[in-house]
C-alpha cells in the first residue's frame, strides 16, 4: 500500500522504518526541515521501560495545591481561555487516583517493556549509535518522605514483572558515586538495571537515514494542513503548499498537533501539550564530577542522562497552550538543581536550552491504532515516555496496517 506518515519525530520515523520493512511504499511529512526537531530535538534521554509511569498519580495530588502560583514548579498550569485546556486538566486530576493510575501503570509496563526489546534488537540489526548507555536508571530521594511509597510502589510493579531494585541511600552512592558530593543528602531510590539512556534526536536521525536507504520517502518543509475525508475515508492531506498528496492509508503522528488536524474530521482524542524543557551542559574537562548512569530526581521531577561529553537533564511539566517559547526561569531551576546535586559542574557551559511540547494524553497512555474512518492511523500522544515507547509504538502501529495482530501487551485502538 501507498502509506502517508503525517510527522518525522522519533515516533513518526519508528512508525515509517517499520511499515517500510512489511514491503508498504512510505511517504513521511514533516514542517520542519529534518527529522526529529521538535519534541524529539533534546528530551532528558531515558528508555525508561522499568519505570514508564504517568505523571497522574496519588503523591502528586497533594503537591499541587503547593504548587500554583510558581513558576519553577515541576507541574505548572496556566490558565487560559480554552475548555480543551480544563477539560485536559480536569481528567488528569481523575487519572491521579489510586485505581486508575495502577491501570495506566500496566497498560504503559507491557508496551515499553515491548518497545524496549525492538529498540534493541533495531540497534545491533541497524548498527545504530546515539549515545547510547546500558547502565540502568536510578529513581532517588532527596526528601524521606518520597521514599517510602517510591519503594512500596516498585513492590507493587514486581507483581507486573517489572524489576525494581529498592536502594538505601548507601546503595545509591555505591551506583552513582558523583552524588556523594551532592549539597542535599540521597534518602534513597529504586533502581532498574534492565534500563537504558540515549540520544533521541541522534537515533532519530539515523533511523530516518536507514529509512531513505530502504526506499522510504521524506519531504520536509511540508505543513499539513487537512485532510480530505470522503465516502467515509481519507483521500488526501492538503499541504500548506497548495498541492496535495493522496495514499490508501494515512498514519497521524504530529505529537501535539494531532488533535488540530482530526477535529474538522469529527475525531477528538484527548491530547494536549504538555510543556517541558531541558538543559545540556558539555562536560569538557569535569566528566568525573558528572553521573554515568542515567537519574530521576523525584524531588524536582527532573531526569539527567550521560550523553557522550554531554551532560542533559530535562523535566517539568507546563499546561499552557501551543506556546513553544523558552522559559528562562524554569530552564534556571533545572540549571541550579544540577549545579546543588553536581558541584564539580558549576564551571561547565550551558550550551542549549530547550522547550517542546510533548503531546500527552491525561493518563500518559497513547492513542495507536485505526480511527473511525478505516484509512486512518494514529501513532501519538505519548507524553514524557514518546522516545521509551517508540519502537514498540511503530512496529504494533505497522502490524495494525498490515492486518497483523501487535506483539505487545497493550490495548490498541481498533
Amino acid at each position: 500500500m501507498k502509506i502517508a506518515v503525517l510527522g518525522a519525530g522519533v515516533v513518526g520515523v519508528t512508525s515509517a522504518w517499520h511499515l517500510a520493512e512489511d514491503g508498504h511504499e512510505v511517504t513521511v511529512l514533516d514542517r520542519r526541515e529534518g527529522a526529529g526537531l521538535e519534541t524529539s530535538f533534546a528530551n532528558g534521554g531515558q528508555i525508561s521501560a522499568g519505570h514508564a509511569e504517568p505523571w497522574a498519580k496519588p503523591s502528586v495530588l497533594p503537591k499541587i495545591l503547593h504548587w500554583l502560583g510558581r513558576e519553577d514548579a515541576p507541574l505548572l498550569f496556566r490558565p487560559r481561555i480554552d475548555p480543551a485546556q480544563w477539560a485536559w486538566g480536569l481528567r488528569f486530576l481523575l487519572e491521579c487516583f489510586p485505581g486508575r493510575f495502577e491501570r495506566n501503570c500496566r497498560a504503559l509496563a507491557g508496551l515499553a517493556t515491548y518497545s524496549r526489546d525492538c529498540l534493541r534488537q533495531l540497534r545491533e540489526r541497524e548498527g545504530l549509535h546515539y549515545d547510547e548507555l546500558e547502565r540502568g536508571i536510578l529513581h532517588f530521594c532527596t526528601d524521606p518522605r518520597d521514599f517510602e511509597p517510591l519503594a512500596r510502589h516498585a513492590e507493587a510493579m514486581r507483581l507486573l514483572g517489572i524489576r525494581r531494585d529498592v536502594k538505601s541511600a548507601a546503595e545509591c552512592l555505591a551506583l552513582e558515586p558523583a552524588l556523594a558530593r551532592a549539597g542535599v543528602e540521597v534518602a534513597g531510590g529504586v533502581f532498574t538495571p534492565g534500563d537504558e539512556s540515549g540520544d533521541a534526536h541522534e537515533f532519530t536521525v539515523a533511523l530516518a537515514r536507514r529509512c531513505t536507504e530502504r526506499g522510504v520517502r521524506f519531504r520536509f518543509g511540508t505543513a499539513v494542513l487537512s485532510l480530505d475525508a470522503r465516502r467515509g475515508r481519507v483521500a488526501a492531506a492538503r499541504l500548506a503548499d497548495g498541492s496535495s498528496i493522496d495514499a490508501d492509508a494515512f498514519v497521524v503522528s504530529l505529537g501535539s498537533y494531532s488533535p488540530l488536524l482530526l477535529a474538522p474530521l469529527g475525531i477528538r482524542i484527548p491530547v494536549y501539550p504538555l510543556k517541558g524543557y531541558s538543559v545540556t551542559l558539555e562536560l569538557g574537562a569535569a566528566k568525573d564530577a558528572a553521573p554515568s548512569v542515567s537519574l530521576s530526581d523525584e524531588a524536582k521531577k527532573i531526569v539527567i542522562s550521560r550523553l557522550g561529553g554531554r551532560l542533559r537533564a530535562a523535566g517539568t511539566a507546563e499546561l499552557g497552550g501551543y506556546d513553544a517559547s523558552l522559559n528562562e526561569v524554569r530552564c534556571e531551576a533545572i540549571a541550579a538543581r544540577l549545579r546543588v546535586l553536581f558541584p564539580g559542574l558549576a564551571s561547565c557551559p550551558v550550551v542549549d536550552r530547550w522547550a517542546g511540547l510533548r503531546p500527552a494524553t491525561p493518563s500518559n497512555v497513547p492513542l495507536i491504532g485505526r480511527t473511525r474512518l478505516p484509512n486512518l492511523y494514529l501513532n501519538t500522544g505519548h507524553g514524557t515516555l514518546g522516545w521509551t515507547l517508540a519502537c514498540g509504538s511503530g512496529h504494533s502501529l505497522a502490524a495494525l496496517v498490515s492486518r497483523r495482530r501487535p506483539e505487545a501487551d497493550f490495548r490498541f485502538l481498533q
